[in-house]
């Protein structure tokens, strides 16, 4: 899960998914992030998982209106990124990721 923060790289990831409960979609886009994770950052990354049914709070705290969510913290830019992620294509983009 989240690393400590003295122990993340400058090149690391830093992404939170965002979902609500284990629904159909919410796992799907955990599947998803987790393959194109594994695939193009591998070594990479810190993904941590956050159920909005656990902790309401973070919906009003990080401004969501959907769930599933991916939010990219770092490196910059911020990008938010709604759905269950099933579009590689559009994800690699969001998180600022050339594949060819």
């Amino acid at each position: 899960m989240s690393k400590p923060i003295e122990t993340i790289k400058d090149d690391t990831y830093i992404l939170k998914l965002y979902v609500t409960g284990m629904s159909l979609s919410s796992l799907r886009a955990i599947e998803n992030l987790k393959h194109i994770c594994e695939e193009h950052l591998s070594g990479r990354y810190d993904l941590e998982v956050i159920d909005i049914y656990k902790h309401p709070n973070t919906m009003y705290e990080n401004d969501l209106i959907a769930s599933p969510t991916l939010i990219k913290k770092a490196p910059a830019p911020f990008k938010k990124i709604m759905g269950d992620l099933s579009n590689e294509e559009k994800v690699l983009k969001g998180l600022s990721l050339n594949v060819k």
